[in-house]
């Protein structure tokens, strides 16, 4: 348990994980995201109600481990779109889940404030790019949400991140909320890493209207962050990057 978790979330009750797939699994959804200090997570965290929220748990395991691999073009497209506050911008990435094996490709859009998330069961990122059934996958998905002129079998493996994550589901809402901790990034490119143990992000996601962990966020004076956990990272490694859009999060925990 890193410190960012506190012990009474992963006293909750649990909920597994078919169960908040059917209840919440909110691919088509709004994120807020805030980055927070581990102590100042660890404080928000105890004031969780009871009552009112599960904490998912695979194998007994709340605290899970979470491997994802983020691919770009050459020029970093992805990484520009984001940067630029682009309206249209995608994520492509390969997210592994350590505590059974299990390995998804996944697309992320967006539209204005609004995330919709596609996913393909399986490993299909091999030597860094990926193979015919991820190409397609992603080329179906990204000219489905309007998303053209990208080059999808150039996209190439560009950073990895290492870290825990907790998952709540708030069940008056059917929203959930995630706390990843001890975050790790690797530079696939140039081999360069970066290490924060001590921030913690919280995203809450829900179906458009703030959630109860919003609300108690907004209780203690936190307000959403722009920070993704992909493009942020990438532009502290490399400051001849643009990264006006992160400014504030950059100075505060990177």
């Amino acid at each position: 348990m890193t410190t960012s978790t506190a012990p009474s979330v992963l006293a909750l009750p649990t909920i597994d994980l078919d169960e908040l797939i059917r209840r919440g699994s909110l691919l088509a959804r709004v994120d807020r995201k805030y980055a927070l200090s581990a102590a100042d997570a660890a404080m928000a965290l105890e004031l969780v109600d009871p009552g009112t929220t599960r904490v998912l748990a695979i194998d007994g395991v709340q605290n899970l481990g979470y491997t994802s691999v983020y691919l770009d073009s050459a020029g970093l497209d992805s990484f520009l779109l984001a940067a630029r506050e682009r309206r249209r911008r995608f994520k492509v990435r390969t997210r592994r889940y350590e505590s059974n094996g299990a390995s998804f490709l996944e697309v992320k859009t967006r539209f204005r404030d609004r995330t919709v998330k596609h996913r393909l069961p399986g490993e299909h990122l091999q030597d860094g790019r990926l193979d015919d059934t991820g190409v397609a996958f992603v080329a179906d998905t990204l000219r489905g949400a309007g998303i053209r002129d990208v080059t999808v079998r150039a996209l190439r493996a560009s950073l990895r991140v290492d870290y825990r994550r907790v998952t709540l589901f708030h069940e008056p809402t059917a929203s959930r909320v995630t706390i990843d901790s001890g975050l790790t990034w690797w530079d696939v490119r140039t081999g360069g890493w970066l290490s924060r143990p001590e921030l913690a992000i919280i995203e809450t996601k829900s179906a458009g209207r703030p959630a109860g962990m919003d609300r108690l966020l907004w209780s203690l004076d936190h307000r959403p962050d722009r920070i993704s956990k992909y493009a942020t990272a990438l532009a502290a490694m490399h400051p001849h990057l643009p990264s006006n859009k992160w400014r504030r999060t950059l100075k505060a925990h990177f």
